[in-house]
C-alpha cells in the first residue's frame, strides 16, 4: 500500500504530525502546515485531496479539541482550528503516512518502535526544517506539492550524514498544563520550522 501502485486507488500524500496528547503541538503543526501549503487538514480532506496534513498522539486525549491557549495562537495566523479532535497514533495510521513529523526525538523513537517501516520517512519537525533548508532548491521537481514533498524526503535524509551531531534544538517543548508563556514558547519553536518546510516545498 505504500506507495500506491496501479492496482490500488490513488490516495493523498499524507503528512502526519505526532506529539504526546495530540492536543497542543501536533494539531498546531497540522493546521499551520496545511494553511502554509494551501492543502487540506484531516478535517477538510476529501476524495479530491492531493495532500492531507494530519496528526495523532502517542498518548492521545482522544476526542479532545485544541486547548484555548494554543488555539488562539494558531488562529492568529489565519489557520483554522475548527473541527479538530485528538486521536491515538496506531500502526495503521503510520502505514498510511508518507511523511511523519515528530515533535521530539522521543516521539520519533516511539513512532519507529510502533512501525519500523516508517524510519526513513520520519523526522522531528525541527530536524526536517534544518535539513530541508540545506537542500538545493533546484533538486526538487517543478511539480505538484505532493511530488515536491515526496522528493524532499530522500534529499533531506541525505543531509543527515552531512549534519551529524546537529541535533541540539530538535525538540519542541510540551506546553500542556503550563503557563501561557510556555504555550507561546512552544508555538515559537514549531512555527518557524513549519514555515521553513513550507517555503522549501513551495519553491
Amino acid at each position: 500500500m505504500h506507495p500506491p501502485n496501479a492496482a490500488t486507488p490513488a490516495r493523498p500524500f499524507t503528512v502526519l504530525a505526532v506529539c504526546t496528547g495530540n492536543i497542543c503541538r501536533s494539531p498546531a503543526v497540522e493546521r499551520l502546515l496545511a494553511a502554509e501549503l494551501g492543502v487540506d487538514s484531516l478535517a477538510t480532506a476529501g476524495p479530491a485531496s492531493e495532500v492531507v496534513v494530519a496528526s495523532a498522539g502517542v498518548g492521545a486525549v482522544v476526542g479532545a479539541p485544541i486547548p484555548e491557549p494554543m488555539a488562539t495562537l494558531v488562529a492568529r495566523t489565519g489557520a483554522s482550528v475548527e473541527g479538530f479532535a485528538a486521536r491515538q497514533l496506531t500502526e495503521q495510521i503510520l502505514r498510511g503516512s508518507d511523511l511523519v513529523l515528530a515533535l521530539t526525538k522521543a516521539h520519533r523513537s516511539r513512532i519507529v518502535a510502533l512501525h519500523p517501516g516508517a524510519v526513513r520517512r520520519t523526522f522531528t519537525l525541527r530536524e526536517l526544517a534544518r535539513l530541508a533548508d540545506a537542500v538545493d532548491p533546484g533538486a526538487l521537481p517543478a511539480g505538484t506539492t505532493a511530488e515536491r514533498l515526496a522528493a524532499l524526503i530522500p534529499l533531506a535524509a541525505a543531509q543527515r550524514g552531512m549534519q551529524a551531531g546537529a541535533t541540539g534544538g530538535d525538540d519542541v517543548v510540551d506546553p500542556w498544563g503550563r503557563s501561557d508563556e510556555v504555550f507561546a514558547q512552544s508555538f515559537g519553536e514549531l512555527r518557524p520550522a513549519v514555515e521553513t518546510i513550507a517555503r522549501v516545498v513551495r519553491g
